[in-house]
């Protein structure tokens, strides 16, 4: 029975590794012709050529797609393994299972791949800009300058140089936590090159650049955990329903995150709605539409008819609709692919240099009014204003309808920081920050003293905490057990130190304005939205040592928070009297190509951005030293209480009042009253 048992285990492997070549040569297959169609549609594929002007010649036309398309799936597929492998599948205590271990390994391997095809796309990539064969590039210096000095060239290093960092890492990775970094560094391998094509040159880049980090990172989850959720069905791996179910709960919010950022980018790259389908550019979006609403429809049924199906044990009926669901994806990245390489509609921008850099024209003179009416929509800020104020409502309703109380001044305090974070991010304060350093500073002294400490005081740690479940299977890692693994890490011991969080939110403001680091980072839009998200980040880090209510690894108490607190916030004063002292502009070569015609001059102007600074931080130390102030009377009386509580035990047990003192004098009272009737 054991023979025949191990031989019924081997063919079983062996039509699973059969039928996962299947699907992988399938899936080549599927993705190159419509890589093929896309481009011959849209013309990438025989483009005009003009006599006496350089051609890179038909090899390069072609395979510069291809090199593309193989980057781009290999990359996708590590993040499908590396997501398996850490969050859908069960890990025991922190230890990824065998399986799990496998997919890991397998990363390794793809992250390879990826690495050389990222390689073979700047060489192609090299002689499609500069118009030369690839034979004649190698022979000279011209790829080097490429790969060094242009956009594109730079984020494909980048991509090789990180891929390659994931390929060895991941040949040691034993530990859920070590593939969730992995999975993280995938996942930031992925943006360089997207946030340099056509989003960087679109008329909003802004909302082009942002739309496109999200749509990349929502489409590689879903196409790669897919594509290796249909791999371990074939195979024939433990715990697919489990993976499964858990991979529909993710795959529902990555079907709207693609479709969401999908239709902004598109918004961002065409002037008008007829544009969809009066150019090849149009069409080939209206074709990724019609695919991505299949691709809905068959997440739907996976959810209503297979997951059931396959918590049965009838998993054959899941591996036909997710290989169908894989074919369809593998499709359209050839289609993403061949639309990277068509050319967008013509759209008629105003010859304005501060529109090239801002994405719109210079605004009016700054008013209140202006301030309040003109919205700029930002769309990292929106999504993360969203997800911050769905969350913490969905964890408070569970609280409710589990019958547990949440205090409503946290509540309170938590929306409002959400709501200045949006007025600082998405009002006319975002629009004139570019414009005036004086707003400028005005939405960093927001975004850095003021919305952390309505956010931290909200406590969503603890909140999160008491509303996640824990995991369904003992040992493995659910939402709960992951965060609470975060909380105990060596990183949160760092950043949670008083010294740490202090230096970054003082010396990383004087670091930044006082070197060429702002100059260069307002040249650039992703610069421009890393300052805002450090600010932001910077601030809530400090005042959770300061006045934080979640678990902090280092408790301190609340004279020395006070102390902290006192010493700390003279530096920024100090940083604004600097300003106004300076003779130079900061970041001249930036302010002087918006030609701004109204309002003080750029120094001036820096002046008062000082002066913002220097005055700004009296109403968040009051702000703090209300809340310590509360903090540290609610924490006297709650070891009050206790003490209490310890008192009334006592005396429970020894029969006594419970207070240390007064049995101690009644003690002594009685031994007085029993020696003088000894004495009688």
């Amino acid at each position: 029975m054991k023979t025949a048992s191990g031989q019924d285990e081997r063919v079983a492997a062996a039509q699973g590794r059969s039928g996962v070549v299947r699907l992988i040569i399938a899936a080549a297959c599927v993705a190159a012709g419509a890589l093929v169609l896309a481009m011959v549609f849209g013309g990438a594929a025989n483009p005009r050529i003009i006599p006496g002007l350089p051609d890179q010649g038909m090899f390069t036309r072609w395979m510069l797609p291809v090199a593309k398309l193989t980057m781009n799936a290999a990359g996708v597929l590590t993040v499908g393994l590396l997501l398996t492998a850490t969050v859908l599948l069960p890990s025991d205590k922190g230890v990824l299972r065998p399986a799990a271990l496998g997919y890991v390994k397998a990363a390794a391997w793809s992250a390879l791949t990826w690495s050389g095809a990222a390689g073979a796309t700047i060489v192609f990539g090299a002689s499609d800009v500069l118009g030369m064969p690839v034979g004649e590039l190698l022979a000279g210096n011209e790829l080097s300058s490429y790969a060094a000095q242009t956009e594109q060239g730079v984020a494909l290093v980048l991509v090789v140089l990180f891929a390659v960092a994931i390929a060895f890492f991941a040949r040691g990775a034993i530990t859920a936590g070590a593939a969730a970094w992995l999975l993280v560094l995938s996942l930031i391998t992925l943006l360089p090159p997207p946030l340099t094509g056509h989003s960087a040159s679109s008329p909003n880049h802004g909302l082009a650049i942002t739309s496109a980090a999200f749509h990349v990172i929502t489409l590689a989850l879903w196409i790669g955990g897919l594509a290796v959720l249909g791999v371990h069905a074939l195979r024939g791996g433990k715990h697919l329903d489990e993976a499964a179910r858990r991979f529909s709960a993710m795959a529902l919010w990555c079907l709207i995150g693609v479709g969401l950022s999908g239709a902004f980018a598109s918004m961002a790259r065409l002037a008008s709605v007829t544009d969809l389908f009066t150019s090849t550019y149009g069409l080939l979006i209206v074709a990724k539409v019609a695919a991505f609403c299949a691709l809905g429809v068959l997440g739907w049924w996976h959810r209503r008819r297979t997951l059931p199906e396959l918590a049965a044990g009838r998993r054959n009926a899941f591996i036909g609709l997710a290989t169908g669901e894989v074919l369809l994806m593998a499709g359209t990245m050839g289609v993403a692919v061949a639309l990277s390489r068509t050319a967008p509609p013509p759209v008629n921008l105003p010859t304005d240099r501060a529109f090239e850099l801002l994405g719109y024209p210079v605004p009016p003179p700054l008013t209140l009014g202006n301030v309040l009416t003109l919205w700029w929509f930002n769309l990292l800020f929106a999504v993360l204003a969203a997800v911050l104020a769905g969350l913490y409502g969905a964890a408070v309703l569970r609280l409710h309808r589990r019958g547990d109380r949440w205090p409503v001044g946290r509540t309170l305090s938590w929306y409002t920081g959400v709501a200045i974070l949006v007025f600082a991010t998405q009002s006319g304060l975002a629009r004139y920050s570019p414009v005036l350093f004086s707003m400028h500073m005005v939405e960093h002294m927001v975004l850095s003293m003021l919305v952390p400490i309505f956010l931290v005081l909200g406590a969503p740690v603890t909140l999160a905490l008491r509303a996640l479940k824990p995991a369904r299977r003992r040992g493995d890692r659910g939402p709960r057990e992951w965060l609470t693994a975060i909380l105990h890490s060596r990183v949160i011991r760092v950043i949670g130190h008083p010294a740490y969080a202090t230096v970054v939110f003082v010396g990383s403001t004087y670091a930044l304005y006082f070197t060429p680091i702002f100059g260069a980072m307002m040249q650039e839009h992703i610069g421009h939205l890393a300052m805002t998200a450090h600010f932001l980040a910077a601030g809530c880090l400090f005042f959770w040592v300061i006045i934080g209510v979640d678990p902090s690894p280092h408790g301190l108490s609340h004279v020395y928070r006070l102390l902290l607190l006192f010493v700390t916030m003279p530096f920024h004063a100090f940083f604004g009297v600097a300003l106004m002292s300076m003779s130079e502009p900061l970041a001249p070569e930036w302010y002087d190509q918006l030609g701004r015609t109204w309002g003080p001059s750029i120094l001036a102007d820096q002046s008062d951005g000082g002066a913002i600074a220097w005055a700004f931080g009296e109403i968040p130390t009051l702000i703090v030293v209300i809340a310590l102030a509360f903090q540290w009377y609610r924490n006297d009386e709650r070891r009050a209480r206790q003490a209490e509580r310890r008192a009334d035990a006592r005396a429970a047990r020894t029969g006594g009042t419970g207070d240390a003192e007064l049995d101690a004098y009644n003690e002594y009272l009685r031994r007085l009253n029993q020696a003088a009737g000894n004495a009688d």
